[in-house]
């Protein structure tokens, strides 16, 4: 993804910090998979796709190298047989946790007094 921004920043696309920003943690999978990891911590690959019942395992892998690519999202592969991956937040993903819980609360509040108001 780091790479796709890049080149939609060059050719203009993006244009302002806030486009910026849902470039890079946009999408349907990088938000759950930013909050699992920053409220739960070190998990291995199998950890994170049971923890997200509805993502194939070819998109969680797509989607934790992109947050790779873009420092989000640290891998560590271990040296064993079989091999050992654990994925992590870096420092730029655990900045985003302050924001992620402001998004999961208004969730809250809004399914609450507007969604499911009248049930």
């Amino acid at each position: 993804m780091a790479s796709e921004v890049k080149q939609r920043i060059n050719l203009k696309e993006i244009n302002c910090h806030k486009e910026l920003t849902l470039a890079v943690i946009g999408g349907k999978w990088k938000l759950i998979i930013l909050w699992h990891l920053g409220l739960e911590g070190v998990k291995r690959f199998g950890e994170l796709n049971r923890m997200i019942p509805h993502i194939t395992q070819k998109m969680l892998t797509n989607q934790l190298r992109e947050l790779e690519e873009d420092q989000l999202v640290h891998r560590v592969v271990y040296p064993e047989v079989p091999p050992r991956v654990e994925y992590s937040l870096t420092p730029y993903g655990e900045s985003l946790m302050p924001i992620l819980k402001l998004m999961y609360d208004w969730g809250k509040d809004y399914g609450e007094q507007v969604i499911w108001k009248d049930e």
